[in-house]
């Protein structure tokens, strides 16, 4: 018998993925074999695995908190959004195909055979498999075809908990509006509720939980409260960064004359934005994300072109924001830049997409700072990669993930040098000392040492005490014991069949 239970929410951004990564770090604590899944996720901030795949990076921190390597089976299809109306679609870590939303939407049941092929292989080496559900299983104009939600729990015949999200409001309701619009085989399979995101007196909830339990016919395994320290892991797409409420927003209390500012433009697709997560986390670092119809304030230290899901479309979304103009004007008072993957391709004097790769055939302009040209390809480069930063020394880790070449093209420069040392290659490039940069290497700044050396360039400063991994892995434990004394994990292991 597959043990197994199934996380669903009444909406999307209701805390699923973080209650899952907690409740799999308590069950590893008490020592079961853990493994998480999600049939079907939607993001642009994907992991990439050590066998060379990619995940949504949601169910990469969920094998993080499970001990266990992190593998494509774990988020068998994974949807990553190029325009408003189409994706590219990752099937078992690999590219499937590019598909608009209705298209996808019309074939999607295809992916079944191979959801269940990726869920029954992790099952087969674990004590337990937390699945994550996607959005909501009360989006009925869906239903037909789902693979991410009732779909895939009556297929496998997994139990299902439903996830409210009380901080927005209206959790009752959902929980029992939920309820009503699920068929009567979907809803048999809904063996509980857990609200989620509680703050204040939890004794005037107590009430509310009876009603949820009496209207909808589902017990209560829990109200979790709002766990603060969240912030100190990844999000799990960009719906907090572009709504504002991502953890650069956090509270520090600034010293202006050592704050180090680091501005970041919110591109239409931006991608892999924990890059950033390791800066935030600094003290000394005031990282802002520079939101549409905004400027990039005149006393940032740092700015740092992001990743992209479309490269050629974000960089024409950039200069529609007059984020181009801030930035020269920004090179010209000596503020330093910084190109990662997309962004390094932004930076350089031509994108060219021969292929459509990303829509149309295209050639455009780059933003000229750096000497380097790009040629977009349908190969997709997927690989964790160890190295050295050349002007320090220091060592760095991180991953590829990005279509294109690109390529020095002027030896006229001649104030030009690699950035990093990757074995026996050379990866990026800088001019002279380093004012501006750009890489393909994601993950950079999670080396401490090397973050260390990065911030020093900018501002000097003594080395921060920061653990990044380590934080991470100590925020991972906290979270597991608020899902102890707060959600009946005996119960859920019970539902879930385990013995």
């Amino acid at each position: 018998m597959t043990v197994a239970i199934m996380f669903q929410g009444t909406g999307s951004d209701v805390g699923k993925s973080l209650l899952v990564a907690g409740i799999a770090r308590a069950l590893s604590n008490r020592g079961l074999n853990v493994r998480p899944f999600k049939p079907q996720n939607m993001s642009n901030n994907a992991a990439v695995t050590p066998c060379g795949g990619e995940i949504g990076r949601a169910q990469a921190l969920q094998a993080k908190a499970c001990r266990v390597e992190a593998s494509t089976d774990m988020n068998p299809v994974l949807l990553k959004p190029q325009t408003d109306m189409g994706s590219q679609i990752i099937v078992q870590g690999k590219i499937w195909g590019n598909t608009n939303t209705g298209n996808y939407w019309g074939r999607r049941h295809e992916l079944m055979p191979t959801v269940l092929e990726s869920f029954h292989r992790l099952a087969d080496e674990a004590d337990i498999v937390l699945v994550e559900g996607a959005g909501s299983p009360a989006e009925v104009n869906l239903r037909s075809g789902d693979i991410a939600n009732m779909g895939f729990a009556i297929a496998a015949q997994v139990p299902v908990i439903l996830i409210g999200d009380i901080d927005r409001g209206g959790v009752i309701a959902s929980i029992v509006g939920t309820g009503e619009l699920l068929q009567q085989e979907e809803k048999d399979l809904v063996k509980g509720v857990i609200i989620n995101k509680f703050r204040g007196d939890l004794s005037l909830f107590k009430s509310g939980v009876t009603i949820i339990e009496e209207k909808s016919g589902f017990s209560s395994l829990g109200v979790v409260p709002y766990f603060k320290d969240a912030r100190k892991l990844p999000d799990e797409d960009a719906v907090s960064v572009q709504s504002g409420a991502s953890s650069a927003g956090k509270a520090k209390a600034f010293d202006k004359r050592d704050t180090i500012r680091i501005a970041v433009p919110l591109i239409s697709r931006i991608s892999n934005f924990d890059d950033f997560d390791p800066l935030i986390a600094e003290e000394d670092v005031e990282l802002t994300f520079i939101h549409p119809g905004d400027v990039i304030p005149a006393e940032t230290d740092l700015i740092i072109l992001p990743g992209s899901k479309a490269t050629i479309g974000d960089l024409e979304f950039f200069r529609t924001q007059g984020w181009d103009i801030d930035l020269l004007a920004h090179v010209r008072r000596g503020g330093q830049v910084l190109g990662i993957c997309g962004g390094y391709q932004m930076l350089g004097t031509l994108i060219s997409d021969p292929e459509g790769i990303e829509g149309e055939v295209a050639s455009v302009s780059g933003l000229g700072l750096l000497p380097v040209t790009t040629v977009l390809t349908g190969d997709k480069k997927l690989t964790e990669v160890k190295g050295h930063d050349i002007s320090s020394g220091e060592v760095i880790t991180g991953y590829e993930m990005h279509v294109g070449v690109t390529e020095v093209a002027g030896a006229q420069v001649n104030d030009i040098l690699p950035m990093l040392s990757i074995g026996q290659r050379e990866e990026g490039v800088q001019l002279g000392s380093g004012q501006i940069s750009g890489c393909y290497l994601h993950g950079l700044f999670v080396s401490d040492s090397y973050r260390a050396a990065f911030l020093n360039r900018i501002k000097k400063r003594e080395a921060s005490a920061l653990s990044f991994e380590k934080e991470i892995d100590v925020t991972l434990d906290a979270l597991a014991q608020h899902m102890e004394e707060n959600v009946d994990l005996d119960k859920l292991l019970s539902i879930a069949g385990y013995q």
